[in-house]
């Protein structure tokens, strides 16, 4: 069984397990948030002490329902190494601190055989972006299966039509890990969060690396809601200036559940 080791443990996160899962647990506790059943959430992927308040509300919104989700597919952007088209990985097992989870491996062979993604194992070593997200799903429901696909230079509509893809899939939760702005002044990167969260809200595909580091996979999945006429709603925003950073250079989070 082919097993990937968390990368970022004891850097993005703690690494100790007791005190892993007290920092989601409270994050989880203090940011209730309450509504529909969404199809998608879209969540920040820094650091916990940084974004984890604001990616807590959206797992907070799936809560009620994970008794009709099996399966989670994570999409992000590939920080490490140069990608074109969408990766999944080849491990079956991803391991925290908190312990296993499956990876679907069986809807990551259709991808690849349907010519929506490639296996890239070495994209995957690295990353962070999904990795961050394990801890609230294990606390959630460690029984979910995930399926981590990392989006590189991929045109909207390619990202739309594996969104379509996976959706398919009964009990099926999409998770889009993106930030916002990074390294501008405070006052400034609010500005310019202002304007890409307007966009979002009205689902725009034109959202740039400047505004948000995975917009590959954010555009595609705010052409998939377009397609399908789902609502966009923001739970939260702030910046790193509101959390744990100073304000002269900061990175901007928001989350969105898509229904």
């Amino acid at each position: 069984m082919r097993i990937k080791q968390s990368a970022v443990a004891g850097m993005f996160y703690p690494d100790n397990p007791d005190e892993l899962a007290l920092m989601v647990s409270q994050l989880l506790a203090d940011n209730p948030q309450q509504g529909c059943r969404p199809v998608a959430i879209q969540v920040p992927h820094a650091g916990l002490i940084y974004s984890g308040g604001i990616a807590a509300k959206a797992y907070n919104r799936i809560r009620p329902y994970l008794n009709v989700i099996s399966r989670v597919v994570l999409l992000g952007p590939a920080h490490r190494v140069p990608l074109r088209g969408m990766a999944v990985i080849g491990a079956e097992v991803w391991q925290t601190p908190l312990g296993p989870l499956q990876i679907d491996r069986e809807l990551g062979d259709k991808l690849v055989d349907d010519g929506l993604a490639v296996v890239n194992d070495t994209a995957h070593a690295q990353e962070h972006c999904l990795e961050i997200q394990l801890p609230f799903l294990q606390l959630l429901d460690g029984a979910l299966k995930v399926l981590p696909v990392l989006v590189g230079q991929t045109p909207s509509e390619d990202v739309a039509a594996l969104i379509s893809r996976v959706l398919r899939e009964p009990q099926t939760l999409l998770v889009i890990s993106s930030d916002l702005s990074h390294f501008h002044p405070y006052a400034e990167a609010q500005q310019i969060d202002r304007a890409t969260l307007q966009q979002i809200s009205h689902l725009a595909t034109n959202i740039t690396p400047q505004q948000a580091c995975g917009c590959n996979a954010l555009n595609g999945m705010l052409a998939y809601a377009a397609e399908q006429r789902l609502e966009a709603e923001l739970l939260g925003y702030c910046n790193s200036g509101d959390t744990a950073g100073d304000q002269s250079r900061v990175v901007g989070y928001s989350s969105y559940a898509f229904y």
